[in-house]
């Protein structure tokens, strides 16, 4: 069930709602039951951004289906309503309640603070707080290979980054993809721009199309967006313009086939899982989580609808630097590496 995605009034109202009367009945019952209640607060581009939030989505989704949990989430739609839903999952003593995305970072951490018997998972950003995990990605080293390919199949020199707000976790995905596309064409042109400086970066796909739009007009082939909803704009200037994309967290090859030549992954999704799986059996495990390549926490996608855009040479050559990175070979420079 999803609840919320106008103002924090009426998120309120429907978690009363939610909570209340006949849905009272039904926590009793799954109480009752024995089972662990999971919930999730998703960032304001709701979870079916096909993107970020998506990926959370399936990775509870996917947990419900295999462990005894009752699973409610809440689409704030704005940043108002973070702390509300936040603290109605905590007043109704849910075991497990995820925040997702870097935004939710301070908010989360004071309610942590407020209810200590209970649990909390922070993706993106870390919360030094003993009843929360929090869940970091090193995107850069994804972003590395993907810009690999992307240098690797530019036929002008000349590649391009649309990134949502202009925040420094992006820029870890920038830094990374330029650093790939370097590391086969020392001589690439990188152009590079984001969306905005506010929270409505990441839900703006007219203003994603026409930084794309520009930079293939600007000789661009084949551009990276970290942009959550915006993001989609780019794929739809890849199309009009019958160049390449890529695509980011989740396998999004399917949006637009042909047109997509590959997407960097960050397994979300598999890290939620497993943060579910600990506490439905009793191993919940506070403190920092951080998924790179030596734990297939990120990647890239190679499906059908890809597999015959990128040579199996090239794969080859791009398997061989995540092996080099693993290894240390490669240093990838995180862009938020203090």
């Amino acid at each position: 069930m999803s609840i919320g995605r106008n103002n924090p009034w009426i998120l309120l109202i429907c978690c009363s709602l939610l909570f209340g009367g006949c849905a009272t009945r039904e926590f009793v019952a799954a109480a009752d039951a024995g089972k662990k209640k999971v919930g999730i607060v998703f960032d304001i581009g709701g979870k079916d951004d096909r993107s970020f939030n998506a990926a959370a989505n399936t990775g509870v989704a996917r947990a419900k289906k295999d462990f005894p949990i009752v699973l409610r989430d809440v689409e704030p739609g704005d940043p108002t309503s973070i702390e509300p839903a936040l603290r109605i999952f905590a007043q109704y003593g849910y075991n497990l309640i995820t925040g997702v995305g870097f935004a939710q970072g301070p908010i989360l951490k004071e309610v942590a603070k407020d209810y200590p018997k209970l649990h909390f998972v922070l993706i993106d950003s870390v919360a030094d707080s003993p009843n929360v995990a929090s869940l970091v990605f090193k995107e850069h080293e994804g972003s590395f290979l993907v810009g690999m390919i992307a240098a690797y199949t530019s036929k002008t020199g000349a590649i391009g980054f649309v990134g949502g707000m202009d925040i420094p976790l992006i820029h870890r995905f920038q830094t990374g993809y330029e650093e790939g596309a370097r590391y086969v064409n020392p001589n690439i042109r990188v152009l590079r721009n984001y969306v905005g400086i506010t929270d409505a970066a990441w839900n703006n796909p007219g203003k994603g199309r026409e930084l794309a739009n520009a930079q293939y007009e600007q000789g661009a082939d084949v551009i990276f967006q970290a942009a959550g909803n915006s993001g989609l704009g780019v794929f739809d200037a890849a199309e009009a313009y019958d160049q390449f994309a890529i695509g980011v967290d989740a396998n999004q090859n399917w949006i637009k086939p042909g047109h997509i030549l590959t997407s960097m992954l960050k397994r979300i999704d598999n890290a939620i899982y497993s943060i579910v799986k600990d506490e439905v059996e009793g191993k919940f495990n506070p403190g920092v989580h951080v998924y790179g390549l030596e734990n297939d926490g990120v990647g890239y996608a190679i499906d059908e609808y890809n597999r015959h855009l990128i040579p199996p040479l090239v794969i080859d050559k791009v398997e061989q630097a995540r092996r080099d990175i693993i290894a240390g070979k490669i240093k990838v420079t995180d862009a938020m590496a203090k």
